[in-house]
């Protein structure tokens, strides 16, 4: 007969598996990929190493399992942002001026998220979430161009376009530590542009 984990065994496995995941995060944004070895992730945990990789085959996987966590996160925020009610305007202004200033609160952690170089599995799950991204301001100019706001475009190009913008905006700067809240009025702007609105509001 097969061994079945009772709910119990499963709940403290899953205790400890977020709390590798919480100790990686942590560790990410302070220091970012390159310095966050398994051992550290341990012992901050207040696991030992062996149960790390219990859990995770190696660090690609912990990784990858650390960005979805962060960028889940990060996703909401924006959806959340760019599906209130109001104009086009409102809504892409909210949504960017969102994404910027959490990048901004937490640069290095931002950087990891956005650029870092870092295991294959984590460049792909960045793949993962530049689309979902690139969605939610797809939904928003779609909606816009049937609303008559915005001019005909393809918005999933646009979108991809305007997700990109913002990050290499924002790359360079979290990077080197020196991004400012200045920014983000300025990139406001030019993403309204970009989509062919104005940027009254912005």
């Amino acid at each position: 007969m097969a061994y079945r984990r009772t709910e119990a065994t499963q709940q403290r496995l899953d205790t400890v598996k977020a709390s590798i995941v919480d100790a990686a995060l942590a560790l990410i944004a302070e220091r970012g990929y390159a310095d966050c070895q398994v051992a550290v992730v341990a012992d901050a945990a207040g696991v030992a190493t062996g149960t790390v990789y219990r859990h995770f085959p190696n660090k690609g996987a912990l990784f990858a399992e650390v960005f979805r966590v962060a960028t889940t996160r990060e996703v909401e925020a924006v959806r959340e942002a760019a599906t209130k009610p109001g104009t086009l305007t409102e809504r892409a202004s909210a949504a960017v001026r969102t994404f910027a200033n959490r990048a901004l609160k937490s640069p290095r952690l931002a950087y990891a998220l956005l650029a870092e170089p870092v295991d294959p599995l984590v460049e792909k799950e960045r793949l993962l979430f530049r689309r979902a991204y690139r969605d939610i301001f797809a939904s928003a100019i779609a909606d816009a161009v049937d609303a008559g706001e915005l001019p005909r475009q393809d918005p999933e190009v646009t979108a991809a376009a305007v997700v990109g913008a913002i990050a290499e905006a924002l790359v360079v700067p979290l990077a080197a530590g020196t991004g400012s809240r200045r920014t983000v009025p300025a990139l406001e702007a030019v993403v309204i542009r970009a989509i062919g609105g104005t940027d009254d509001h912005a």
